[in-house]
């Protein structure tokens, strides 16, 4: 249900607006009438330290290269710009921090001031309220208290690339705008162009830079921000020193400058294009983008493009509250990975040039590939092959695919899931990309051990190594698995690299390599050389074969989270506990003892388990209730970090009643649907309903099911059904039925 104080806001909002300035504040539909009038961007940035949805209230387009949003603290990794509880506004900010754990970098920000230049975040700040705040995808707009009754209002919308931002000043005041280039340590360019109404310079701040190999010296975030009013004054400072006279400045934390007349009452607007090739580049995208002075007009063009997606989905029977959660959910599946091309070219962080082509960065790999990217094979089909053949580029300019580009390698987490990626697509028939170059890029992961990998622990965060790679490879291309004893997370990465062998392995198949596909098969089934059997789950060993403590080498986890971590071969997992009575019974300690953590990437495919056992009355009933729990429509509505659309995906798979459990198996395994009825407006004019009669709170278990008219007695579709379009109808009751209770998984199998 939308809160009650949201739609304060927007009235309230309304209302402010007038006195501030002559043009109207947009205000979003008391009524939601259209789907992204469902969407609240505060969901998600409300939290204390950083283990929170860590979101914040976006303007952007779809994946957009550049995101735009208030900025009530600066932000450095762990610390997101916006947070729910601030009360002042610093600045607004053109950002790439994709996630609260990663660092930002080529960012810019702007602050309307009144009284002359204030620069520094403190001083600057402004204080606002929640009930003069409007925030959507597609435009922000707020009301700052300037001392002595006066107000500043702020307006945001965007394009790809650029940010179109709108301030009102009160009459015949001393307004100016700050463009903050640089922070102190960072040493940047700032120009002042007073004929073309211009401040232009460059950023070359990567926050993260420390955690991967590169140095990548020609690294820089340009821009250049336009102004449709000419100045009346304008200065550039350094540090705390203003530079008079000077029109351009370059050293440690610049900025500058401009005022204007507001005599007559209008709005003074800015548009800012942001480039990572050139300051050129910058000018071209606004030119492009924002070819005119229309604000209004291009915040309903985004608009529109949102509409457009989040129209793929009309959803019949869902509660107010399980409306707003789902249409945000899918505003935060639809950020990333962001792109990172301007229009035909694209700076590579990775070998620090400049290409021709499309690529994308910020790809969350070890959370997104488990379900994320899963969505977007079936949301976002026409960005896919652009997406996997960013990751390919990457390969060929730096030698290997990245886990997580920020926008460079970081070495943060494990595995190399690119191959999950890679395996999926072809998996589910996308074929916009080389599969012989994919195949040589998931093949070198599998087979190539790091730089100095026998002389490194491979500490998560370690700064200044090189790219980490599978950790350990050259230890398991021996062993069978990595060494507790010589690699940190071995437990994990033994585990988690299974999966990844099993990926390799289907694109070998895909692409010819027979003889390799049985190889990386059989390397597959190495995770079970952890299997305890006299305690009951994996645990860690060492070179010598010892085990390790049940404590040691895992990731963000333990030994019950991993205990079901070979995704590909979750039968075979079964049978290694005993069978499907006693997986089954596993399972129950697993979440009678408080050992599913939800906030955490690692235990979203728990739920869906039962499945695999003999009993999916019980996944039915564990997703609903996870569902109800980790998510409501209220700011601190995810219950741990978004991480890049990972947490909402898996929100959006629960509405619909099913999830990638093994993504590179193109299948997804069936849960419970939230609401009566979902229709999903697929490319082709194709649609894909599920129905699901006598749905409702306590009913939540299938009784039955069938595919386009026929009896669906396994609880498992493939990707195909769904794409092909039709219909999936399930009759709800209240108490388990034996629906599918017969199905069993065939364990994987070496050939």
């Amino acid at each position: 249900m939308i809160p009650s104080d949201f739609l304060a806001r927007l009235a309230g909002a309304s209302v402010l607006a007038m006195a501030v300035a002559s043009t109207p504040l947009f205000a979003a539909s008391s009524a939601p009438t259209t789907p992204v009038d469902w969407v609240d961007p505060h969901i998600g940035t409300a939290g204390t330290g950083s283990e929170y949805g860590g979101t914040m209230p976006l303007v952007t387009p779809l994946f957009g290269m550049t995101n735009w949003t208030p900025q009530t603290r600066q932000n450095r990794v762990s610390v997101a710009s916006y947070n729910d509880a601030d009360t002042h506004i610093q600045g607004f900010i053109g950002t790439h921090q994709a996630a609260i754990w990663m660092g930002d970098y080529g960012y810019v920000t702007l602050m309307p001031e009144l009284d002359g230049l204030k620069y520094a975040p403190e001083a600057r700040q402004l204080k606002f309220s929640r009930k003069d705040e409007v925030a959507t995808p597609y435009g922000y707009s707020v009301s700052m208290d300037a001392g002595d009754g006066r107000h500043i209002r702020t307006e945001m919308t965007a394009t790809d690339h650029c940010g179109y931002l709108r301030f009102a000043f009160p009459l015949k005041s001393s307004a100016g705008v700050l463009v903050e280039a640089t922070r102190p340590g960072i040493r940047g360019y700032v120009e002042v162009d007073a004929q073309k109404h211009e401040i232009r310079g460059y950023n070359p701040d990567r926050q993260d830079a420390n955690l991967g190999p590169l140095k990548l010296p020609d690294f820089k975030g340009y821009f250049v921000v336009r102004f449709r009013q000419p100045f009346v004054a304008q200065s550039v400072y350094q540090g705390v020193l203003v530079r008079p006279g000077n029109t351009r400045v370059e050293g440690d934390n610049v900025g500058a400058y401009v005022s204007f007349d507001t005599s007559a009452g209008q709005p003074i607007e800015a548009q800012v294009g942001t480039s990572f090739i050139s300051l050129a580049q910058a000018r071209a995208n606004l030119d492009a983008e924002l070819p005119r002075w229309d604000f209004d007009g291009a915040r309903a063009a985004l608009k529109a493009t949102w509409n457009r997606k989040l129209g793929m989905f009309d959803i019949d029977g869902a509660t107010a509250a399980q409306r707003h959660i789902f249409y945000t959910a899918l505003y935060h599946a639809l950020l990333y990975p962001r792109l990172f091309s301007e229009h035909g070219h694209y700076y590579s962080a990775f070998d620090d040039k400049v290409h021709e082509g499309v690529s994308y960065t910020d790809y969350s790999i070890w959370d997104t590939f488990r379900a994320e990217n899963s969505l977007l094979t079936l949301v976002a089909p026409e960005r896919i092959d652009g997406m996997v053949t960013a990751l390919l580029q990457d390969a060929d300019e730096g030698g290997w695919m990245p886990k997580w580009p920020n926008p460079s390698y970081t070495n943060i987490m494990i595995g190399t899931h690119a191959d999950s990626l890679v395996a999926e697509a072809i998996a589910k028939g996308f074929k916009g990309f080389d599969r012989q170059r994919a195949y040589a890029a998931v093949r070198k992961d599998a087979t190539v051990p790091p730089d100095g990998d026998t002389t490194r622990r491979w500490f998560d965060r370690e700064p200044h190594t090189p790219y980490e790679a599978r950790a350990g490879l050259t230890y398991a291309l021996k062993l069978g698995y990595i060494p507790a004893d010589k690699v940190a997370e071995s437990a994990s990465s033994t585990l988690e690299e299974a999966y990844d062998d099993y990926a390799v392995a289907q694109v070998a198949k895909a692409t010819g390599h027979a003889q390799d596909y049985a190889h990386f098969l059989q390397r597959s089934l190495d995770y079970r050389k952890l299997f305890n059997p006299a305690r009951g789950f994996m645990q860690a060993r060492n070179a010598d074969g010892s085990w390790a403590s049940p404590t040691e080498g895992w990731t963000e986890g333990d030994q019950w989270v991993y205990l079901f971590a070979a995704l590909h071969d979750i039968g075979g997992t079964v049978d290694l506990l005993g069978g499907p009575a006693a997986a089954e019974a596993k399972l129950d300690a697993h979440f009678a003892g408080g050992h599913n953590h939800h906030d955490n990437e690692p235990s979203h495919h728990y739920g869906y388990l039962y499945d695999f056992v003999g009993a999916p009355w019980k996944t039915q009933a564990r997703v609903r209730r996870i569902a109800a729990e980790a998510y409501s429509d209220s700011p601190t509505g995810i219950l741990g970090n978004e991480d890049c659309g990972q947490m909402s995906a898996w929100y959006v798979f629960a509405a619909l009643g099913f999830y990638p459990v093994n993504p590179a198996s193109a299948e997804y395994m069936i849960g419970s649907p939230l609401f009566p009825r979902v229709t999903m407006h697929l490319p082709g004019g194709r649609t894909f309903t599920v129905t699901a009669r006598n749905n409702s709170a306590a009913n939540v278990y299938i009784q039955s099911a069938t595919l386009n008219g026929r009896p669906l007695e396994v609880p498992v579709i493939s990707h195909a059904q769904i794409v092909a379009g039709g219909t999936l109808d399930f009759v709800m009751g209240p108490r388990p039925s034996r629906w599918a209770a017969g199905w069993r998984p065939r364990p994987v199998m070496a050939d």
